[in-house]
């Protein structure tokens, strides 16, 4: 929880700073976009980094400290040292963000097990409801009782605050081996059962797999350090075939591509809402403060229908969670546009838009984990994990830089963008599904 909170606090955190000590928002704005735009590198090799460790934990603690490192010397270094070499050094310290997101979420099977996966996932879930909504109103309090700077210490500090818990996580006992082949036809029922299931054993009902002889075993590359690698130039090798077998797995498994592109053009929608926000605050009430609270009852219904689906643990299909929580979404947006359209006085409007909009988000990200831990296999969980995230990182990215102008137009026309993304992730999610998400519960 501290690790997620310092993570969503130090995109406002390192705005907040780089406004307050160097005055301009064009540097601010800067540093924000270094750190995020960078996911998309970092994400797939820290994804075979940490599904190649035999301690995770200790890799993603790693992580934290570098991220963490990486704020605080930015912080030291504005007004000290030209702003290009801050914006470096925050776009290396992105590279490790998506070890904060989807590297966590990677190793819950490790620690719940396959009988609780199902309510973890949506606790899981929570977490990023909870981060979301306490990490800005941090940020807030801080800099107004501290300053631009304190908000960045404070970040650090959380993330610090993470590392036990990191460095604790229990170690890899035995990587599971790889499959003999890929299916063929990848969106057949049978394909993404041919995968070991989401906690390392291998599925019941599927095709017969290869025998697991020691022969077959050493095909691939052997453990991190082994002779079997053949020093760093093997080991080099081995991590450049991961990651094509990784996007191999994303792209020839229909679920997880649905999902991954899925989620991915749904995010960019969902930066047009976190940006038209205070515009649409500003529009309807004349103060921009407002569109804070608009987020915050995004936040909070999403934790709120997380809380229910956590309560419930009886989710069968994940895949059309995901298709209806995304559609959900889109009708919030698309509700909030209609209040900008009304104008002042129309406040009440938009904050039942915003509770729309995050009853659709939250089980739109519990789905997404879902499905990414059903269909994932497990010596590659870690590496679909982070590319996920990195994706959807980037893809947030981009649809803020997309979202500022047309939210200077009007809040309503960046909303209408936004709805018309969260369609069109939805006919993606629902293209060619030929299978319709396999229970959770089912013996695996």
């Amino acid at each position: 929880m501290a690790a997620r909170t310092g993570d969503e606090m130090s995109g406002p955190a390192l705005l907040v700073a780089g406004l307050a000590v160097t005055g301009s928002p064009l540097t601010a704005s800067w540093l924000l976009a270094g750190l995020t735009v960078s996911a998309a590198a970092g994400g797939p090799l820290l994804g075979v980094l940490l599904d190649r460790a035999r301690r995770p934990g200790r890799l993603l603690a790693c992580c934290l400290l570098g991220y963490a490192g990486g704020l605080l010397l930015v912080l030291y270094g504005l007004g000290r040292v030209p702003d290009a070499a801050l914006i470096g050094v925050a776009v290396v310290a992105g590279l490790l963000g998506p070890a904060l997101t989807g590297g966590w979420t990677a190793q819950l099977p490790r620690v719940a097990g396959p009988e609780r996966l199902s309510r973890a996932t949506a606790l899981d879930s929570m977490s990023y409801n909870v981060a979301g909504l306490a990490g800005p109103a941090v940020v807030g309090l801080v800099a107004s009782a501290g300053g631009g700077g304190a908000t960045v210490l404070v970040c650090a500090g959380l993330l610090v605050a993470a590392l036990p818990a990191a460095w604790s996580l229990p170690p890899v006992r035995s990587r599971p081996a790889a499959p003999a082949a890929v299916p063929a036809d990848p969106g057949s029922p049978t394909a993404a059962d041919a995968h070991p299931a989401a906690h390392g054993s291998p599925a019941v009902g599927t095709h017969p797999a290869a025998p697991r002889s020691p022969t077959a075993a050493n095909a691939h590359p052997a453990a991190p350090g082994s002779p079997a690698e053949g020093g760093a130039a093997g080991r080099g090798r081995a991590v450049r075939a991961e990651l094509v077998e990784g996007f191999a797995v994303i792209w020839r498994n229909a679920p997880l591509r649905r999902a991954t592109a899925g989620s991915a053009i749904s995010c960019c929608g969902l930066a047009m809402l976190v940006v038209s926000a205070p515009v649409l605050g500003a529009e309807l009430t004349g103060e921009s403060g407002h569109g804070a609270l608009l987020l915050a009852v995004t936040a909070a219904s999403g934790l709120a229908a997380n809380a229910a689906i956590a309560a419930w643990g009886r989710v069968r299909r994940w895949d059309r969670v995901l298709a209806w929580g995304t559609a959900v979404l889109g009708a919030g947006m698309a509700l909030a546009a209609g209040a900008g359209a009304f104008g002042a006085g129309a406040f009440w409007a938009a904050v039942v838009a915003a509770a729309v909009a995050g009853a659709g988000e939250g089980p739109q990200l519990t789905a997404l984990f879902s499905v990414r831990h059903r269909e994932a296999p497990a010596r590659l969980r870690s590496q679909v994990f982070t590319t996920g995230a990195s994706l959807k990182i980037t893809s947030f990215a981009i649809g803020s830089a997309l979202a500022g102008p047309l939210a200077a137009y009007s809040a309503s026309s960046a909303l209408v963008a936004g709805a018309a993304l969260q369609a069109a992730a939805v006919v993606v999610l629902m293209a060619g599904r030929r299978d319709k998400g396999s229970p959770t519960e089912a013996p695996r």
